[in-house]
Formats: structure tokens, sequence, C-alpha cells
């Protein structure tokens, strides 16, 4: 159950959002052990966007305040045969609390350049509450306080080419892992921060938009969930110092103009993304590359559009490089490719529809893996994909 509410206030060249949310679910997942648990999460925000000149200069400040609170009440039982309850095997609760509070102000310091700087403050604390004692007490709580400053640079070089810089600092804090009930909080991990680097262009015309950037993460105390043994769940470790840096490209083109009547189009959409992400000089793997993300990711359509709503086409999902499954780097996930085929009608308005095939070659490959420290091919942390499938739908919009 969702319950959630947005209310606008607009006075002059100031906006005010204003938000609150419920949510709660009931969870019954008989796996490595059988797992009921009840989650609420409930909180809300304001956030205010003020739009004026300050002393001849273009102002835009953004000043805003986040509350995003839960609890986790968890039993966990042995599983029996046919997913049948046995004993009470665990039992606890979770709770979270987080408040942040962020402001964030951009100043035309010329007629086409921007400077942007800002800062967030999150405060955040994580407790548990053990009720299950036969094993012994792991109740526990942690609390954070960080900051996170940003500052940047935009330069409209052209009417429709946008080119952008920024450094900002970034943290994560442990959560509580609603699967596996991993216990961040109990073992002391600290949270993940991390120093970024970035610099990107956009641009776009009548028949065609692009964007392109260059980032470097340097992270200190990564958070890393670790498979340890067939079917349990993973530990999450802090991993000392790891790099997350790559490229991230996408466009779309309008490549072809009535090729079957008049006013339709072909387009040619692509994103790219090339991920170099590895150890910095860690004391167990070195400069290692980090398991669980393809090098290099593909997705490239290329579809007909009629004015009419009517548009058909082929695409592909395409990692072209082996990737690893595990810290030590010894174990590779193959590449592959997967070839799709959609068809639908949509004008905006009133009905729409779409049909889409999907791995049409039903191809075999693992969509994903759950990282180990190493792993073989024997290894319960693979997840295989979708073979060949069909999906449709239909939509009214008003």
């Amino acid at each position: 159950m969702r319950v959630a509410n947005k209310t606008t206030l607009r006075r002059g060249p100031t906006t005010v959002d204003i938000g609150l949310f419920g949510v709660n679910r009931h969870v019954m997942h008989p796996i490595y052990q059988w797992l009921d648990y009840t989650v609420e999460d409930y909180g809300g925000f304001v956030r205010a966007v003020d739009e004026r000149s300050v002393g001849g200069l273009r102002n835009r400040l953004v000043v805003g305040v986040n509350v995003h609170n839960g609890v986790i009440d968890t039993e966990q039982f042995i599983n029996l045969t046919g997913g049948v309850k046995g004993d009470l095997a665990a039992s606890m609760v979770d709770r979270s609390a987080n408040v942040s509070a962020y402001v964030e102000n951009t100043v035309d310091v010329r007629p086409k350049v921007a400077l942007i700087g800002g800062i967030q403050f999150l405060h955040a604390s994580r407790e548990r509450r053990d009720r299950f004692l036969t094993d012994g007490d792991q109740s526990g709580s942690q609390t954070f306080d960080l900051w996170s400053p940003r500052v940047g640079v935009t330069w409209d070089l052209a009417d429709e080419v946008r080119l952008f810089a920024n450094v900002s600092r970034s943290a994560e804090i442990p959560t509580y892992d609603s699967n596996s009930f991993a216990s961040p909080s109990s073992s002391g991990l600290d949270a993940q921060t991390a120093t970024t680097y970035e610099v990107g262009a956009r641009g776009q015309g009548p028949s065609f938009l692009w964007d392109i950037s260059l980032y470097r993460a340097e992270v200190e105390d990564e958070l890393q969930c670790l498979t340890t043994a067939p079917w349990s769940p993973c530990s999450v470790v802090n991993v000392d110092r790891t790099i997350h840096q790559g490229l991230e490209a996408g466009g779309s083109a309008a490549i072809l103009g009535s090729v079957l009547a008049l006013d339709d189009q072909v387009w040619l959409n692509a994103a790219y993304t090339y991920n170099d992400f590895t150890f910095d000089a860690d004391p167990a793997y070195g400069d290692n590359r980090l398991p669980g993300a393809p090098r290099q990711y593909l997705r490239a359509e290329l579809l007909y559009r009629h004015v009419s709503g009517l548009y058909a086409g082929p695409n592909i999902e395409w990692s072209p490089d082996a990737y690893f499954a595990d810290n030590d780097n010894t174990l590779e996930v193959d590449a592959y490719a997967l070839w799709n085929f959609k068809i639908g009608y949509d004008t905006g308005r009133g009905w729409s529809a779409y049909l889409e095939g999907r791995n049409l070659a039903d191809e075999r490959y693992i969509s994903s893996v759950a990282i180990a420290g190493t792993a073989s091919e024997g290894s319960a942390i693979f997840n295989p994909g979708v073979g060949r499938a069909v999906y449709g739908g239909l939509r009214y919009h008003w």
C-alpha cells in the first residue's frame, strides 16, 4: 500500500513543493529460510526554488529538506520441505532515520556562463533490536553525520550546445538488506564516500539530440556485498579505496525522412557506457577490476515513426566484453547480444498500445551476477537472462 501527496505553491519568482508519503508492505518469502517481514517507510520533503535577478545577475536558489524513515519487523524461520515454516531462527526490528538538508545556488556571471555551488548535510541512524537471543544479542546502533559539497560551471557555447564541468562529494549510508537482513549497523561498517570529477557536453536541434560526459569517482569505503557461501545471503563489507571512471554517451537522430509516406521519419537512438572500475592498491586485490559490471554496454534502436502515432523497429542490447564475477579476477561472465523488435501506436493522448518481442534469437546468457571474493563455475551467484519472450500493453491517457 502506497500513499503519497505533492503540493506545489507559486508566488512570484518562488515555487515551493511540499510532499508526504507512506509505504506499507508485508513479504512472505520461503527461500534459504522462511522470511516473514513487514516494512513501513514514511517521510516527506519541502523544496523551494527562487529565480530572480540579484545585483543585475540572473540567480537561481534551491533549498530543501528531506525526511525518510523506516521500520522493518522481521521473523525468520527454518524452511522445511515444501516451503513449510519450521522453528524460529531470527527475530528483530530494524529502524532507520534519514534527514538531509541542502542548498544550491546558480548565478550567471556572464550572459552564457553560470557558476554553481551547493552543499548537503545528511544525518542518518541505523538501529537493530534483536528479539531472538539464543544465539546472542545482535542488537546495535550507529549514527552518521556527513557533508557533501559541490561546485560546477556551465557554458552555453552556442544556442543549442552546452558544456559543463563539476566536482562533487557524495555519501551512501549502509542499509538493511531486505532479503538477507545483513546487519551493517551492528558490524560497524563505515559510510561510503566519493569525490567525483565530471566534464561533458550536450546539445539538441530539430531532428537530433546528444549528450556525452567523462567522469572519475575516487571512492572510499565502498560498500560491497560479497557472497561467501552457496545459498546464503551476501555479507556487506567496506573496500578501502576504489576508482569508478568512464564515459557515458547517448543520442537520437532522424536519419531518414519520408520513407513510406509524408511526415514519417526513421530515428536512430543509442546509449553507450564505458566502465573502468578498479580497486586502488587494495591489500588483498591490488588494482584488480571490480566485478559485476560489464566494461561496455550499448543499447541501440532503429525506429520508424509516422505522424499518425504508428512506430516500429528493431533494437539491440549488447554487452561486448566479458567481465569478472569475483574480486580475484579468476572467473569471467561471457559477453552477449540480444535482438529485439517492437511495434506500437501512441499519439500522446487517448489509447496507446505496444507489442515487443525480446531476445528473438533465444540467446542463453547471464543477466547479472552476485559477486564473490573468489568464484568458480559452480558458484551459486549467476542469474540467468530471460529467453525468447513477447510483451504487450495498453494505456489510456487523458
